[in-house]
């Protein structure tokens, strides 16, 4: 096992800013904030300056984490917070409470990890028509709010980032709001992270399938992403599993003479810091047990390419998990857009 490791064939694919965050910051060039509130975790990031280690665009990047969005009471706990920083990314944005928004829904319904785009622009509240009704007068507690879903370039043939340019041109909204599924390379992040950002998109970026950017130096508007990872490579969900395995054999080495072992249904082996010594490792794995995550990434990359194994997968249950999240982050846009927004 003395082949180099070359890392140069492995591309990272991962749209989450908290995936490339290592624990250490340049305070000169990066802002960073965290809050938990029980299993609710957010990390609000603010990039100065270009020279950053994340190698990121400046910006506000915002990411809200969680364990379970699936039953009514953490839904609602995510929602509030969600609501509470993307209020917080208007503020930032210095956006007036008369300001025009344009909602957008990227991805492809027909595909369920894809459709969280289309999934949130069917619960957003439109009011532009009331707006542009002669006679009607709306209420101050509604802002002049519009969305669309541009589909997918394979299906229209036409750049998503053209077709929202040719509606800034035509109804002149104030700023925009953006939607769309990411990819990660954390497996614990899959479906229980929301991340907000005023750098804008590129669409497809986490699979390698990049598109033009949607942004404010492309749109002249402020543009206000939200999305969610839904999808992991292969690659990584084997790299990982290794992983815990590791964990696995600590924890029970660790507590197998105490009579402390929980049940394996009442374990998260990634909150256990117990760690396995690297003799141990190779006395279970062989050579593999000696790599480094990256190491084993790059080794696994060789082994699934070429036999068209490495796909980009996601959970069993992610049409349930796709009608829950696209609620809260249309409800969270609709109690920010507007006032008394009533659920």
């Amino acid at each position: 096992m003395n082949k180099e490791i070359d890392m140069k064939n492995y591309q990272i694919r991962t749209d989450l800013l908290i995936d490339l965050y290592t624990g250490e910051y340049d305070k000169n060039k990066v802002d960073l904030h965290t809050e938990k509130d029980k299993e609710i975790e957010v990390v609000d990031i603010v990039i100065k300056d270009e020279g950053n280690e994340f190698k990121k665009k400046k910006g506000k990047y915002t990411t809200v984490a969680f364990l379970d969005v699936t039953d009514k009471e953490n839904q609602k706990r995510v929602e509030e917070v969600v609501t509470r920083y993307l209020k917080a990314m208007l503020n930032h944005l210095k956006i007036k409470e008369d300001a025009s928004c344009l909602v957008v829904g990227l991805g492809n319904k027909e595909s369920t990890p894809d459709s969280l785009g289309p999934k949130v622009i069917e619960k957003v509240l439109v009011t532009k028509y009331l707006f542009d009704t002669p006679g009607i007068e709306v209420s101050s507690n509604y802002r002049n709010v519009s969305a669309f879903t541009p589909g997918v370039l394979a299906t229209t043939g036409i750049e998503s980032s053209d077709m929202i340019l040719g509606i800034i041109e035509r109804t002149h909204p104030d700023f925009l709001i953006i939607i769309d599924a990411l990819a990660s390379i954390s497996l614990d992040r899959i479906n229980k992270t929301i991340q907000m950002t005023d750098s804008g998109i590129h669409p497809g970026s986490g699979i390698g399938n990049n598109r033009k950017a949607i942004d404010q130096e492309h749109l002249g508007i402020p543009v206000i992403s939200i999305g969610v990872p839904t999808v992991i490579e292969a690659i990584t969900v084997v790299s990982d599993t290794i992983e815990y395995l590791y964990k696995h054999f600590a924890y029970n080495k660790e507590n197998m003479n105490k009579n402390k072992l929980i049940p394996i249904t009442k374990r998260n082996y990634l909150d256990y810091p117990g760690e396995l010594a690297p003799q141990e490792k190779e006395e279970l794995f062989g050579h593999i047990g000696l790599l480094n995550e990256e190491e084993r990434k790059e080794l696994i990359f060789e082994v699934l390419t070429p036999i068209g194994y490495n796909m980009m997968v996601t959970p069993k249950e992610i049409d349930f998990l796709m009608e829950k999240l696209s609620s809260v982050i249309a409800n969270s846009i609709n109690r920010t857009l507007h006032k008394n927004f009533d659920i």
